[in-house]
């Protein structure tokens, strides 16, 4: 069954300034909210799933957006950047003193896909301890490039956002930190498993590809298998996908008269814009220029 966020909320002197931005991944999904709120404006919020909240950016006001467990008041200075880790079933409470825009993300994480991701189960206190109005700038990174996947013209296939969104959740939990001294096994994916993965790829290129499918073809979890395909190849599962796009692109330039936008939609590309752009980032020329050195 697909996963679908389980929030129900009642706000008070919040509008919403733009259309919800979201996406959906392996057991996440992200939500991208631009509000105006008003002075005194408030929400009450409780999520089925662990959820994290993250403010992007703010236009106005002196203090910032109140979070509260039991509904109290609660004193916040301004800071950049700030979340807030809400566990599943946990009341939320927010508040404002002054008016203010805020654009923000929300993901909503839905632990037994994620732990099967994982391939450890992830234990209580990991999802049932609250975090609220703590600075990462690691976490902030990443969540940055998931709300571009969400709002930006050029997304990423799949495998690229399954692969930040698991980096987040990883970090947030604080799942795989070493014990100090102690050596981590070095992930490795044999010549047989690497063959697979990577003819798979190649013959499916020109559609989204999702992590899973990849790991399933070498019987590891997905982020066992993220790590060990990086080792092996130097390069993330998504980059590869992109550049076996890319062949498969040069190859219609050189052997064929299809028009770009025959080209694009046979490549996997939303459309020629998004090809070209794609195409003259990773090769430096745009396909037209290519097409007239390389062409037949």
């Amino acid at each position: 069954m697909t996963f679908q966020p389980r929030m129900t909320s009642s706000v008070e002197g919040i509008t919403l300034l733009d259309d919800l931005h979201w996406r959906r991944w392996n057991g996440i999904i992200a939500d991208v909210w631009h509000v105006a709120c008003a002075a005194g404006a408030r929400g009450h919020y409780v999520s089925r799933d662990a959820r994290l909240f993250v403010v992007l950016e703010r236009e106005g006001a002196r203090s910032d957006v109140q979070l509260s467990a039991d509904g109290s008041p609660r004193t916040v200075q301004r800071a950049p950047h700030r979340m807030s880790f809400v566990p599943a079933d946990m009341p939320i409470w927010s508040h404002i003193d002054e008016p203010v825009r805020v654009r923000h993300l929300d993901l909503h994480f839905h632990a037994p896909t994620l732990s099967e991701r994982l391939g450890e189960d992830l234990a209580d206190d990991r999802l049932s301890t609250p975090r609220l109005d703590f600075l990462d700038p690691r976490l902030f990174t990443l969540a940055q490039l998931i709300a571009e996947e969400c709002t930006g013209p050029d997304r990423h296939h799949d495998l690229y956002g399954d692969g930040l969104t698991l980096a987040l959740f990883i970090d947030l939990l604080r799942l795989g930190r070493a014990t100090p001294g102690a050596q981590a096994p070095r992930a490795t994916l044999s010549p047989r498993q690497l063959r697979r993965v990577t003819d798979f790829i190649e013959a499916n290129c020109s559609r989204n590809i999702r992590l899973h499918e990849l790991a399933e073809l070498t019987g590891l979890s997905q982020s066992y298998f993220s790590h060990a395909f990086k080792a092996a190849t130097g390069v993330p599962p998504y980059q590869w996908h992109m550049k076996a796009r890319l062949r498969k692109v040069q190859a219609l330039l050189a052997n064929s008269d299809l028009p770009l936008t025959q080209i694009a939609s046979a490549s996997g590309f939303t459309d020629q814009a998004h090809l070209t752009r794609s195409f003259r980032r990773l090769t430096g020329a745009t396909p037209a220029a290519w097409r007239r050195a390389h062409g037949s």
